[in-house]
C-alpha cells in the first residue's frame, strides 16, 4: 500500500507501538505544531487469528478463544458466540439461564466501564487516584464472578444450552448488597471527576461527533449514544432476558468527550438497577438443556447480535454439518469505533494533548479490533 503524501510543514509523529493503556497499538499523527491534521490507527499488533482458530475448535471449545477478545467484558463477548452456536444447533435456552446470563452481562458492563473511567481520568492528567478507585470497586464485581464461576476474568460460564452452574445459596442477596455499595460510590465519582472543573475543561466541546456523522461512520455503543442516537441491541432486538427487564437506553446530546463519559456513567446506574431487579425477580427452573459434547450442526448460517460494553458485537457463523464452524466472521465494536476515532481530527479541531483524552472516550480494546 502506498504511503499517503505528507503536506509541507506537516510533521508525522508515532505514538507507539507500545502498550499505552489497554493493548499494544500504534497511532500515527500528522501535526502542524500542536494542531492535529490527521490520525491514522495502525492496528494489528495483537492479531491472534481468533476467527481462524474457531474453525479448528468444536463449538464448545471455541468459547475460550472467543472470550479472549475482551478480558474485561468476557460474558458479553462469549454470549455473542454462544447464541450463534445455539442457533445453528437449534437449541432453546431455559428461562432461568437467560436471566443468569443477563445478570453476568450487566456485571461485566460495570466492570468494563469502571476500567474506562480510570483510564479517562489518567488521560486528562487529573486525579490519578480515580484509577485506583475504579480498581478497588471493580473487586466487588470480580468477587461475585469468582463465587459464581470460580474465575475473576475469563469466566467461560456460558455454554450452548444455558450456563454451567446455578446460583449459590444467598448469592442474590450479595448481588443486591454489591449494587447498593457501588451506587453510593458513584456519587463520589460524579463529584470528584465528572463535575470537576479540570476534567470539564479537558472534555467539554472536545472531539464533537454529530449524530449524522456518528451514523455515517458506523459508530456503536456509548460512542453512538453519546451523539444522541438511541440505538441499543438490548432494546432493539432483545436477547437473553432483556425483554423482561426494565431499563432505559442512555443518550447524551452534547456529542463530545464529556457526553461519551456521561453515557458510561449513567449506563452503570442502569446496570446496577438491572442487577437488583434480576436478583429479586429471577424465575425458578432448569439452568441448561442437555447438549452432546461433540454436537453436529446442519449446514447453514446464523447471525447473533449482542450489546457489549463497547457496542454492538456481531457473530456471523457458517456451518457445513460438522462439529465445528466452517467460518466465523466477527464484527467487533472497537474496530468500528477506531474508524470513527481516525475521522475525529477531520470533524473537529484537535490538539496533540487532546489525543489521549479523545481515544479513551472511544474506550478501545485493541485485542477486540485485532481478533
Amino acid at each position: 500500500m502506498t504511503e499517503p503524501v505528507i503536506e509541507p510543514d506537516i510533521m508525522r509523529i508515532s505514538w507507539g507501538p507500545q502498550h499505552p493503556m489497554s493493548g499494544q497499538t500504534r497511532i500515527i499523527i500528522d501535526v502542524d505544531g500542536e494542531k492535529v491534521h490527521r490520525i491514522i490507527a495502525d492496528l494489528g499488533f495483537t492479531h491472534r487469528g481468533i476467527e481462524k482458530i474457531l474453525e479448528k475448535r468444536t463449538f464448545l471449545q471455541g468459547i475460550i478463544p472467543m472470550e479472549r477478545m475482551v478480558m474485561a467484558d468476557t460474558p458479553n463477548i462469549g454470549l455473542g458466540y454462544v447464541m450463534a452456536v445455539e442457533e445453528v444447533l437449534g437449541i432453546e435456552v431455559p428461562e432461568r439461564a437467560n436471566w443468569i446470563r443477563s445478570l453476568l452481562c450487566e456485571m461485566a458492563r460495570i466492570n468494563s466501564h469502571l476500567y474506562a473511567f480510570g483510564l479517562q481520568a489518567e488521560s486528562t492528567g487529573y486525579f490519578p487516584a480515580v484509577f485506583l478507585w475504579t480498581t478497588i470497586d471493580r473487586a466487588v464485581i470480580l468477587d461475585l464472578f469468582e463465587e459464581l464461576t470460580g474465575a475473576r476474568w475469563s469466566l467461560n460460564f456460558f455454554m450452548p444450552g444455558g450456563v454451567h452452574n446455578n446460583l449459590p445459596e444467598g448469592f442474590e442477596d450479595k448481588v443486591v448488597k454489591g449494587a447498593q455499595y457501588l451506587r453510593k460510590r458513584f456519587e463520589d465519582y460524579w463529584e470528584a471527576m465528572v463535575e470537576n472543573a479540570v476534567f470539564e475543561m479537558r472534555c467539554n466541546d472536545v472531539a464533537v461527533l454529530k449524530p449524522e456523522d456518528a451514523i455515517r461512520l458506523g459508530a456503536t455503543g456509548p460512542v453512538l449514544r453519546g451523539s444522541g442516537v438511541a440505538m441499543d441491541v438490548r432494546k432493539d432486538e432483545p436477547y437473553a432476558a432483556y425483554a423482561d427487564i426494565d431499563f432505559e437506553v442512555v443518550t447524551e446530546s452534547a456529542c463530545d468527550v464529556m457526553a461519551r463519559t456521561k453515557v458510561r456513567y449513567r449506563e452503570i446506574v442502569q446496570s446496577l438497577n438491572m442487577m437488583e431487579q434480576i436478583a429479586c425477580e429471577m424465575p425458578k427452573g432448569p439452568i441448561r438443556k442437555k447438549v452432546p459434547l461433540f454436537a453436529r450442526s446442519k449446514a447453514g448460517e446464523a447471525l447473533s447480535r449482542v450489546e457489549t460494553a463497547r457496542g454492538e458485537l456481531g457473530v456471523h457463523m457458517f456451518t457445513d454439518g460438522g462439529m465445528n464452524p466452517y467460518r466465523v466472521k466477527i464484527n467487533s465494536p472497537t474496530l468500528r469505533n477506531m474508524y470513527v476515532f481516525e475521522r475525529l481530527a477531520e470533524l473537529d479541531e484537535l490538539l496533540v494533548a487532546d489525543v489521549p483524552v479523545v481515544i479513551n472516550s472511544i474506550d478501545p480494546w485493541y485485542l477486540d479490533s485485532d481478533r
